[in-house]
């Protein structure tokens, strides 16, 4: 069958979803990633989302684009967060979606930034967590579906920044709608190698987000895409790998290239 690739929705012309997921498909595309920015409104997509997939549209995962995550300091803040992601795994359970990313903060803190220390410490941020995944993995089990946990690099987040530390949560957490997202724009700052990093947190990787080391499109940058995948191969990895980057230039040129440089990629695996 060979790895599934999807396109996260913002990178296709504005318009229906119906007509993007058609210049997805005729790209080559397997899937499209949609972006939940709230509650509300993503709800309100839902019709028009099954409509689409009843015309043979396949949305392979949901990714929460906010201001605000479950990691927040902030209790109230962390609430509407919650609600969000609750809302975007019901959508995904009903369209028939694998899971919700969602990281455990965004721009909050860094520990290599000013000012250095952050409001909570990490016995605090692993309490926050473990009750949020936990409260999510519920949702997403009612709903069929997957909560999909995100680590960021060391400039974006300070609670979950390796594989391996997802993995320490995971198994603390024990909850099996709860699961990884390897984005290899992240890995690339760090992991020693991404590959290996993949194959040490096997099963519990769902879900990979694709983008080179610069941050453009697969094939821009220095990334070993072909490593990794051969790791998901040998795994026999079942979801989806999902195009989520800043495209260097008009996407109807670099979005076929990228896929391009990606099945080249698993071919060499």
């Amino acid at each position: 069958m060979g790895l599934h690739f999807s396109v996260q929705e913002n990178l296709l012309p504005d318009g229906p979803i119906i007509d993007k997921w058609h210049v997805a498909e005729g790209i080559g595309f397997n899937g499209i990633e949609l972006r939940g920015t709230d509650a509300v409104s993503f709800r309100a997509r839902l019709p028009e989302l099954e409509k689409a997939v009843a015309a043979g549209a396949d949305f392979s995962s949901i990714c929460v684009i906010s201001d605000t995550f479950i990691g927040a300091w902030d209790a109230d803040r962390r609430a509407i967060a919650l609600d969000t992601m609750k809302s975007l795994l019901d959508v995904a359970g009903a369209i028939g979606a694998n899971g919700a990313v969602t990281p455990a903060c965004y721009g909050m803190h860094s520990n290599f930034l000013p000012p250095f220390a952050p409001e909570r410490d990490a016995d605090g941020d692993r309490a926050v967590l473990t009750d949020m995944l936990g409260q999510l993995g519920d949702r997403a089990e009612k709903a069929g579906t997957v909560v999909f946990v995100e680590p960021l690099n060391r400039y974006e987040d300070h609670m979950l920044n390796t594989l391996g530390q997802g993995v320490e949560l995971l198994n603390a957490l024990g909850h099996t709608s709860v699961k990884l997202m390897a984005d290899m724009f992240h890995m690339n700052i760090e992991e020693a190698d991404s590959a290996e990093a993949i194959d040490a947190a096997m099963p519990h990787v769902g879900h990979v987000h694709l983008a080179d080391s610069n941050r453009h499109e697969p094939g821009l940058g220095h990334t070993d895409f072909a490593a990794p995948f051969a790791v998901l191969a040998r795994h026999r990895f079942n979801g989806t790998c999902a195009i989520e980057c800043i495209p260097s230039g008009p996407p109807d040129i670099r979005l076929p290239a990228a896929l391009a440089h990606l099945k080249s990629a698993e071919k060499g695996a």
